[in-house]
Order: structure tokens, then sequence, then C-alpha cells
């Protein structure tokens, strides 16, 4: 379904962008510098993963992030790769090696989300 591009979405969206790497929902607030409430801007990022604009990473901490798919639609969302949560500055980002696990006989995968946590390349001590 096609939907109407606001004003409100394009902030978002540009949010997204600019970042390069995954955001929670409360940094994607805290850039808009609350010009957009809270459930909105939760709507649009719900809309954005049923899109195939972006994808939700539900970290290992709990929280959600929201990254900006690439080379995604509708009919093809795959996400089956690996993120990466930096312990020290809270940084998100996707990992751009393919997983592939290993089930059992019977058994299909559709989607894979794994978070790796630890110090990223700016955080860590070497």
């Amino acid at each position: 379904m096609k939907r109407r591009n606001t004003p409100t979405k394009t902030a978002v969206l540009s949010t997204l962008e600019q970042a390069g790497t995954a955001l929670s929902h409360d940094k994607i607030l805290t850039q808009l510098n609350g010009t957009i409430d809270r459930a909105t801007v939760y709507r649009i990022l719900n809309r954005f993963c049923a899109d195939g604009i972006a994808h939700r990473i539900v970290a290992d901490d709990g929280k959600q992030y929201f990254a900006l798919c690439e080379g995604c639609s509708h009919e093809e969302h795959s996400h089956n790769h690996f993120h990466f949560r930096c312990l020290n500055c809270d940084q998100v980002e996707c990992l751009t090696t393919e997983v592939t696990v290993g089930l059992p006989a019977g058994y299909r995968a559709k989607n894979f989300n794994g978070v790796i946590s630890g110090h990223c390349s700016n955080c860590s001590d070497g």
C-alpha cells in the first residue's frame, strides 16, 4: 500500500539516514529535539519496519534499535546478519557478514536476529 509522505515521516527517515547506524527510539527523539511526540515516532518506525524501509534490532539489553534496510523490499525482507552493540558508547551497527544457521531436519528459518556485545573499534583498547 502506498503511504502518504509527511514532514514527520521525512524527519524520522532523515534522522536514520544521517546516523548511518541503528538508533534507539530515545536517540531518535533526542535528535529530533522534541519536535515529534513519542507515540508518533513509534508508529512511524513500526510502519518503516512493515514497509521494508527499516528493521528492528532487539539488543541484548532488551532495548529496540532501528536501522535502515539496504537492498530490501516488502516482498524480500531478510536480515539474517549479526548486529554489534558497544557496551561503552551504546552504538549498534549491522555487521555485513551473512550468517547460516544449521537447523535440525524439518526446520526452516525465516529470519534471524543476533546481537554481539563488546567494545567497538573506537572504544576498544587495541
